[in-house]
């Protein structure tokens, strides 16, 4: 088995981010070397050419991952949700799976920003603890990154009655 490499390394603690820290990603598209390795007929195959990994696949994994949870509602801000739903009613629209994710991807660790709608009447702490194991066994799975930490923020609870409001409302008479 080989070692894995990587462009940018993740920094020490204490590093300021400027410093050749990690990227933080959400639209910004960069990517991250996993194996870097030999090139040559006498290397074994497996490890002839390089990994590369861009961080929108991490956003991904982690927003799907985050979204199978019962008890998740939306992801994402208010701002953001509000954008989504808009773009979501344009004929040939695609959801934001990424929406209310952002990573920071580094040499072989990532870590990842949650923004969550949880349903009214689950145990929020539940629901941030079951999120927190599905998207770090996501990722470190899939992607072969260490998942330092993952931060969950709720933003916000869905109702019951927020779906009663697409509703026709009954007249009281006739």
């Amino acid at each position: 088995m080989t070692t894995t490499q990587a462009a940018a390394a993740f920094p020490a603690a204490g590093t300021p981010s400027g410093a050749g820290g990690p990227k933080q990603s959400g639209s910004t598209g960069g990517t991250t070397t996993l194996g870097s390795g030999a090139t040559g007929a006498a290397e074994p195959a497996a490890t002839r050419g390089r990994t590369s990994i861009a961080d929108t696949v991490v956003v991904k994994i982690a927003g799907m991952a985050a979204r199978e949870i019962p008890g998740v509602h939306d992801m994402g801000g208010g701002l953001s949700r509000t954008l989504g739903a808009v773009r979501d009613r344009v004929p040939g629209g695609r959801p934001n799976i990424g929406r209310g994710v952002k990573v920071e991807v580094g040499e072989r660790q990532t870590a990842i920003d949650l923004d969550l709608v949880v349903e009214y009447g689950v145990a929020i702490t539940d629901v941030a603890h079951d999120v927190r194991e599905n998207v770090i066994a996501a990722v470190e799975r899939t992607t072969g990154l260490e998942v330092v930490e993952v931060n969950v923020t709720v933003n916000d609870v869905h109702l019951p009655e927020d779906d009663d409001e697409a509703a026709p409302a009954e007249t009281r008479v006739a």
